[in-house]
């Protein structure tokens, strides 16, 4: 374990990565000892307010994360180190955003749960940019020069004070993982009454199957089945807080208005009260496994797969023809699911599809026609880099079938 005790003593000589959470007050200098090696710094969870003028002798820095902390700006002495091209301060205070505070090199901003009002006029020279997730704070539109971000592929900007969509965004090339609800030029929320609603005192939690983001899935059985659902069923308690794709009233309110589909974990039930809210959902066979990982620091944007994994094109077509058809009930809602990744995906040996996790989800039936089209070709370029991930992990051997040429022309890459 890294602390700043080994830090001073020098035993951390030659590292490239360092993280510290010791309720710190002040940027430690020893850090500066480590300035020829030092690639990822990751202070989140202190209590900082401020980085050194000098930040930049880390010569070799590309990764900064200082989350959760009390900073009211984003320092503009990040804007002076050369090669830092990931910034994440989610969850500080932070009301100013300058021009100096973001390297052109920039690939990667995570500014979400701030007090953000504006962005800098110039964020269109950020033309590396891939990632940037801006949800939680108070902005109402977004630079015209963002039309420069062409490389841009993901953006959150959910829960925010936008009072209309940022066209901007739509002729984006690479533009595929849109969120946007919980803002004012949104629909309101449906109350779902097709939906039958039930009590957290009709429901026993059990042990927990997963968390995400947003909240966390258990296994439940009920205390007072009045409506005469499987005994056994997952309920999933969302946090009732501001997450890195928005509001979770959004997300069991796009849930809900998807509606009943074959490839989705079926919805039952919703609970909503004060304090709280939540989704009884269909328990998932236990046979069931991720179809993928998460990105990581390197991919950015992009899924990561177990290096054993592969599937033939029979199977990749067949997985391929059920996520097609997931879009087209999605686009048939007017739901934009925002967030269409394999890791996201839960599939069967036989190779049935499961998806679920609607946190970046956004209803679009009320924008107009040309911003509804624009946000259906996001969510098909979504689909675009899933056929190139899912190409990716075909045999070799069949990677001159015609299945897989066929496949191919939709791959986006």
């Amino acid at each position: 374990m890294q602390t700043l005790e080994k830090l001073k003593k020098g035993e951390l000589q030659g590292i490239t990565r360092l993280q510290l959470s010791e309720n710190l007050t002040n940027f430690p200098d020893a850090i500066f000892d480590l300035a020829d090696s030092l690639e990822i710094l990751d202070l989140s969870n202190n209590h900082l307010s401020q980085l050194p003028d000098d930040l930049h002798r880390l010569t070799e820095l590309r990764i900064l994360f200082c989350s959760n902390n009390r900073f009211t700006e984003l320092p503009s002495i990040l804007g002076q180190c050369k090669k830092l091209e990931m910034i994440g301060f989610k969850t500080n205070q932070i009301r100013h955003v300058s021009s100096a505070s973001l390297p052109d090199q920039t690939r990667w901003l995570i500014l979400t749960d701030n007090q953000i009002e504006a962005l800098p006029d110039d964020c269109g020279r950020l033309t590396r940019l891939q990632k940037l997730a801006l949800a939680g704070n108070r902005l109402v539109s977004l630079p015209m020069s963002m039309v420069n971000c062409q490389k841009l592929e993901l953006i959150r900007l959910s829960a925010n004070q936008f009072a209309a969509f940022p066209d901007q965004l739509l002729n984006l090339p690479r533009l595929a993982w849109l969120a946007f609800s919980g803002n004012p030029f949104c629909i309101n929320r449906d109350p779902h009454n097709e939906f039958k609603t039930v009590s957290f005192c009709d429901l026993a939690l059990h042990q927990v199957l997963g968390q995400g983001a947003s909240g966390v899935i258990s296994l439940a059985t009920w205390e007072r089945n009045a409506f005469n659902f499987p005994e056994e069923v997952a309920v999933k308690v969302f946090k009732g807080e501001v997450t890195s794709d928005g509001y979770p009233e959004d997300e069991l309110d796009a849930c809900l208005a998807v509606g009943h589909h074959d490839n989705l974990v079926k919805p039952l039930a919703k609970v909503v009260e004060t304090d709280r809210s939540a989704l009884v959902m269909g328990l998932i066979p236990a046979h069931y496994t991720n179809l993928g990982m998460p990105p990581s620091l390197v991919s950015c944007t992009r899924d990561t797969f177990s290096t054993e994994l592969f599937f033939s094109i029979e199977k990749i077509a067949h997985i391929i023809e059920q996520v097609d058809n997931l879009v087209a009930h999605f686009c048939l809602r007017k739901v934009s699911h925002g967030d269409l990744y394999a890791h996201n995906i839960l599939i069967s040996e036989e190779g049935r599809v499961l998806f679920g996790d609607f946190g970046a989800a956004s209803k679009y039936g009320n924008l107009s026609l040309e911003q509804q089209q624009g946000i259906e070709k996001i969510e098909q370029r979504a689909l675009g880099f899933f056929i190139d991930d899912m190409l990716s992990l075909c045999v070799e051997k069949d990677k001159v079938s015609p299945a897989y040429k066929a496949l191919e022309s939709r791959r986006l890459s």
